[in-house]
């Protein structure tokens, strides 16, 4: 064969690839004979392995998917060949097209920008400044992270990112390793955010919880008062609080956290500042003013527009007395993130170029470096919502409740929920996608038993609360231990930390308060003991549990 018949084969090949990608999207957009079977849960367990084993989440992430759109075209010769165009192409795409998928880019984005200006003004220098005079021990440097991060409650993207960028320096200062950040910032976002009265967490669950209880016909209490009864029964989020407040007050750590502490406990604050895990830091200008307030007054001016922006996209002047849970829970989160990171950008660059700290260039300068220590976690984001679609059209939580849904007595389903939930955000890295699956799925299944068991009477109501609870709690549990979770990867990300160090070393807490939260929490509950027993009860055992297993650094 010569160099022309050559050249001929690779241009035909060439030319035909548009017209093979076509007929492959249309086949990864069927629905596949594999979907609801047990390879459904090939890509993300495949996705997490890879990561756990190399450490590097992108390569994992995109084998993963790689993988899922494989399987959605039948395990096929020409979907195996195209399966990573296929990925990139349709997938990807998808992902960056949505409009609440850019809103979160664009959010996170703007609060890069808006840390590279409040970094080069001097304004984080002068918070640290503040902080360090009474979080001058790594104790206080801790529970002032936990502080800051219940502070910020109304969401969860919000909060890893504030309280990440702005703790990192009085961490690191006080010799905390980046891990340790990085979990006290995970485990005091999502749980406090999707028990806390109003947060753009409870506006999405209780409108699954409506949705679901309309479905059976529960003619009760209102669905925000039974997410209400719900909030006794959130075993592991109030558990993961609290075992963070324990572990930042005793100074006891266990596991891979231990050997983390111990070596930022070594090393100097220097060697801290390059770790080769973190992002470049971005100093400030010389002999200009370390003004605390050109850091506080962008980060206020961010939660006052947020909560603003919630009041008026959920604020419908029509309806007489609307109720401040009604506000929230028909606001548009994203919009009002959106609003909140753009006036926050545009204060911090005013205030910069107002004093005379930073030249309009500057700032721009600034404001871009900020942006660019975004992009890779940015990348990250958009490859793991890439896999929840495959994971979606692949109906992997769909096969994992059928595994479930006929077992044991309604006392039991809780448990078995919970460890479903927490299984289903494990792999598809998404609380919420968790959600939004089994809440429609599991309160039907549970009333169902209660009516056919003898429970539907409102004495045992209380394991309709449970159970829901459960599927709540669970997704948050699941989502805490997922290296393919986006709030995990924006923890890692705004604390400096080494995302899969963060995971490595966050898992064993989580398993931690997840025992409690089933055996001593979850169980007793659903046979009618009082939750506020058990949490007292599951409060003492982690303590003692925590001083049993903890050694100080």
């Amino acid at each position: 064969m010569n160099k022309t018949h050559l050249k001929c084969i690779v241009s035909l090949l060439l030319l035909a690839m548009p017209l093979l990608a076509i007929g492959a999207e249309d086949e990864a957009q069927s629905a596949s004979q594999y979907a609801g079977t047990w390879l459904s849960i090939v890509p993300p367990l495949l996705a997490i392995a890879i990561a756990l084993l190399f450490r590097n989440v992108i390569p994992a992430l995109f084998i993963g998917l790689a993988t899922g759109v494989w399987i959605i075209a039948d395990l096929s010769l020409q979907g195996f060949f195209l399966a990573p165009v296929q990925a990139f192409e349709t997938y990807v795409v998808n992902a960056l097209a949505d409009k609440d998928h850019a809103s979160v880019i664009l959010f996170s984005l703007m609060i890069g920008g808006m840390v590279g200006i409040t970094s080069r003004n001097g304004g984080m220098i002068g918070i640290v400044n503040i902080i360090i005079k009474w979080a001058n021990s790594t104790k206080r440097a801790s529970l002032a992270t936990i502080g800051m991060g219940m502070s910020i409650f109304f969401d969860d993207y919000a909060n890893t990112l504030v309280v990440g960028n702005t703790m990192r320096p009085v961490t690191d200062k006080m010799k905390v390793s980046r891990e340790k950040l990085a979990y006290l910032v995970d485990s005091t976002a999502a749980p406090i955010a999707c028990i806390a009265l109003i947060t753009t967490w409870v506006g999405f669950e209780v409108g699954l919880i409506d949705d679901a209880l309309k479905g059976v016909g529960y003619e009760g209490m209102s669905a925000y008062a039974v997410f209400l009864q719900t909030i006794p029964y959130s075993f592991y989020p109030i558990l993961a609080l609290l075992l963070t407040i324990y572990i930042a007050s005793t100074g006891l750590d266990f596991g891979p956290m231990y050997h983390a502490e111990v070596r930022a406990r070594n090393a100097s604050v220097s060697s801290l500042d390059k770790d080769t895990h973190a992002e470049e830091e971005i100093q400030p200008i010389e002999d200009k003013p370390h003004r605390a307030i050109n850091a506080i007054l962008p980060i206020m001016i961010l939660i006052g527009s947020v909560m603003v922006g919630l009041y008026v996209t959920g604020h419908d002047p029509a309806v007489e007395n609307q109720s401040i849970k009604d506000i929230v829970g028909n606001s548009n989160s994203y919009q009002a993130l959106l609003w909140g990171s753009m006036a926050a950008v545009l204060v911090a660059a005013l205030l910069s170029v107002g004093q005379g700290i930073l030249t309009l260039q500057q700032t721009v300068n600034a404001w871009y470096k900020g942006l660019k220590a975004m992009m890779l976690a940015m990348t990250i984001l958009l490859l793991a919502w890439s896999l929840s679609a495959v994971t979606e059209t692949l109906q992997t939580s769909a096969f994992l409740t059928s595994l479930i849904e006929d077992s044991l007595s309604v006392q039991w389903l809780p448990l078995i929920i919970f460890l479903l939930s927490a299984l289903t955000a494990f792999a598809t890295g998404s609380s919420w996608g968790a959600m939004g699956i089994l809440i429609p799925l599991v309160v039907p299944i549970v009333w169902s038993l209660m009516v056919s068991q003898g429970f539907a009477d409102v004495e045992h109501h209380y394991l309709l609360y449970v159970t829901i609870a459960s599927i709540l709690a669970g997704a948050v549990w699941g989502d805490h231990c997922s290296p393919i979770s986006d709030t995990t990867i924006l923890s890692s990300m705004a604390s400096g930390c080494d995302h899969i160090e963060h995971v490595r070393t966050q898992i064993p807490y989580a398993f931690f308060a997840g025992a409690f939260a089933l055996i001593l929490g979850i169980i007793p509950a659903s046979f009618g003991v009082s939750p506020w027993l058990s949490l007292g009860i599951s409060a003492v055992g982690m303590f003692f549990g925590l001083k049993l297993l903890g050694k100080k650094a």
